[in-house]
């Protein structure tokens, strides 16, 4: 009896997983198999010399959420709200006295959620939800499209690019902007036929637009890639602030040129020049012209964005003009009492929060605490003492041409860039003295380089949902992606390192002034 109970309730299970969409497999041995790590590294591994105990139990939740983060076996927000829970539990962070009581410091183990870079997160998920519900995002893609007239693959995958890098202004997260503009992608692609050389064209289409387009557009805007807000959270920490929304942009702006070489390539490999799409500009132009005029809510989220865009451009130490010294998630909340005024939106409030990626908001905040555990643990400093003796006396690009091969291969079989920088860059950062190099352009050469993981479309959330389109198969994204991670390392050394050095943070100088 107990074995039909008990076989009963694990087919209840599987049944339940396979109805959320999970492989049911995956899931629960992810789930067995982060609780078993958690459990053995506290209590059963031996800890290892120049460990601290509270490293060792920070190890513990480091590597539980690594494994619940691979195999999705809780959801993303939910593991990244645990990893506070789990530092407490574990004393990760010693507990402090207060009143001749031991307490736990909730101060520093929910610090993630704490940190400016969250609120002004989640200012922009907030407009990204209402542009959304307004179509306002759809607008500006194919009025792109319309004024480049995009009339072959070439044309439209350009067009995209300009798109992506509008949005990226306005939307953030890249999975976010993946999934806005799915829908505008698809359509596009469906004007194409069916022969060979148009099946290879959406290929192009859809990974360039809904992958490289907006990861590479993503690393530009401080709040288009959540990575980048924990990488600044990181930097703040450790003595290196004032770095603004425009010093951002600018540190990370040559980037964009890395999308020539990608779009050279996808070109070449795809065989896409010279396809024309059967009445494209014309489709594209009708489409448009049916969205009608612009709506007063529509114009009334434009001007108050660009309000709260100049608030952020006009902060402390910005070239433009100093208004104010508030820090960015200030101006984030101040964005979100101007974008709530009553009447100025057609929305309930369900409808917005329906829209708002609470779930990543949720990882960002865990992500964010995850890091700062890691560092103030000695964790992230024990893992670099281990990483250097495989680095140490090489030439500073050896080093980073190391690390960046290491890291995606690591990448494999990870999902989230959020969780992945998380843990990697409390490591670099801490790596960079003993080598003797710049800790924020070392760890911005290595982690954004994981930003462009782009072997397997499992290993970033922009990539699974340009998947879901159809258009291309797993050995398709390879053979396109293999090359565009080695034009990703190689622009990272010959030509950001350079970039980063005229700005003052040369890699290979760790001594110079901080200029921002």
């Amino acid at each position: 009896m107990e074995t039909i109970m008990s076989s009963s309730f694990i087919g209840y299970l599987v049944a339940n997983i396979e109805k959320s969409g999970r492989n049911p497999k995956r899931v629960m041995l992810g789930f067995i198999a982060a609780w078993v790590m958690f459990a053995s590294i506290l209590w059963v591994f031996p800890r290892p010399e120049g460990l601290s105990a509270n490293g060792m139990a920070v190890l513990a939740v480091v590597v539980w959420a690594s494994i619940m983060w691979v195999s999705e076996a809780m959801p993303v927000g939910i593991t990244g709200i645990s990893v506070p829970t789990l530092l407490i539990l574990t004393h990760g962070i010693p507990w402090v006295e207060k009143k001749g009581k031991l307490v736990p410091p909730m101060n520093i183990v929910f610090s993630g959620f704490t940190k400016h870079v969250v609120w002004l997160c989640l200012f922009a998920f907030l407009v990204g939800a209402i542009m959304q519900l307004l179509k306002l995002d759809r607008r500006i893609a194919l009025a792109i499209l319309d004024k480049i007239k995009a009339s072959n693959v070439c044309r439209v995958i350009w067009g995209m690019f300009f798109v992506n890098i509008i949005l990226a202004f306005l939307i953030p997260a890249a999975n976010a902007r993946a999934a806005t503009l799915l829908p505008v992608v698809k359509g596009i692609t469906g004007l194409l036929g069916d022969s060979p050389e148009e099946r290879e064209a959406k290929k192009a289409i859809v990974i360039q637009s809904l992958v490289y387009g907006t990861m590479i557009c993503g690393v530009f805007i401080m709040t288009a890639h959540l990575p980048n807000l924990i990488m600044v959270g990181l930097f703040a920490d450790n003595g290196f602030t004032g770095l603004g929304y425009l010093d951002w942009a600018l540190l990370q702006f040559p980037y964009l040129g890395m999308f020539v070489l990608t779009q050279w390539w996808v070109q070449y490999h795809f065989k896409t020049s010279g396809i024309e799409i059967a009445g494209g500009h014309a489709k594209i132009q009708a489409q448009h012209k049916a969205l009608g005029k612009m709506s007063i809510a529509e114009w009334t989220l434009i001007v108050l964005f660009c309000v709260i865009a100049l608030l952020f451009m006009m902060g402390k130490g910005s070239p433009i003009y100093e208004l104010h010294k508030y820090q960015l998630g200030i101006i984030g909340l101040v964005g979100i009492l101007m974008i709530f005024t009553p009447g100025l939106f057609p929305f309930s409030w369900k409808e917005v929060e329906n829209k708002t990626i609470w779930g990543t908001f949720l990882l960002l905040g865990g992500a964010i605490t995850m890091t700062a555990a890691m560092t103030k643990s000695g964790l992230a400093q024990w893992l670099a003492d281990a990483v250097h003796g495989a680095v140490v006396g090489m030439p500073w690009w050896g080093v980073i041409l190391t690390l960046m091969l290491g890291t995606h291969v690591i990448r494999i079989g990870m999902l989230s860039n959020v969780a992945a920088i998380a843990m990697l860059a409390p490591v670099v950062f801490s790596m960079a003295p003993a080598l003797g190099l710049h800790p924020v352009s070392f760890t911005l050469l290595v982690c954004d380089t994981d930003t462009f993981a782009y072997l397997l479309p499992t290993q970033i959330t922009a990539a699974v949902i340009a998947y879901g389109s159809d258009e291309f198969s797993v050995t398709d994204y390879a053979k396109a992606g293999w090359a565009c991670i080695l034009i990703a390392i190689a622009y990272g050394i010959l030509i950001m390192a350079p970039w980063y050095a005229m700005l003052g943070i040369p890699v290979w100088n760790a001594n110079v002034p901080w200029p921002f």
